[in-house]
């Protein structure tokens, strides 16, 4: 009964879809780089954020986690020194998470990874107009959401 209406159907594709891209990205990255896929998200968003420093809060909301999710896994980030903390001179409460060379320079090669993943995922089944079309419908259900990452 539910599966001929349309909305479900597309939500249950980008569900399947969004796991599925998770489970094959992350076993490249975290074989090459060591990262998982929400860690490279993170390196990224810091690397695109002026001064390569972002608040707790604000990678959170990029990110569609909790902070203590986020606060999680900044802990063994900061451990390797890819990343780390700072306080606001002017506000000590607020806290921010500052990217290191050592992770900006994963970051980028963790992109490039990414990069050729997807190249590669995209060029086994779509034209490139199709994967304009795609990347226009898609970026028009996330155009409202904080952060968006430049892809290069």
């Amino acid at each position: 009964m539910g599966m001929k209406n349309p909305a479900l159907v597309t939500v249950l594709h980008l569900l399947r879809t969004q796991s599925h891209l998770q489970q094959r990205f992350a076993a490249e990255l975290g074989g090459v780089h060591g990262l998982s896929v929400n860690e490279l998200l993170l390196l990224m968003h810091l690397d695109q954020a002026p001064g390569g420093r972002l608040r707790r809060v604000d990678l959170a909301q990029r990110l569609d986690l909790s902070q203590s999710s986020v606060t999680r896994m900044l802990a063994p980030m900061e451990k390797v020194g890819w990343v780390e903390r700072a306080e606001d001179p002017r506000d000590a409460r607020v806290g921010y998470v500052v990217l290191r060379k050592s992770g900006r320079r994963l970051a980028r090669e963790g992109t490039r990874t990414l990069t050729a993943q997807a190249e590669a995922l995209f060029a086994e089944r779509w034209s490139a107009q199709e994967l304009a079309t795609l990347n226009a419908l898609l970026g028009r259900l996330s155009a409202h959401l904080p952060g968006q990452l430049a892809a290069g």
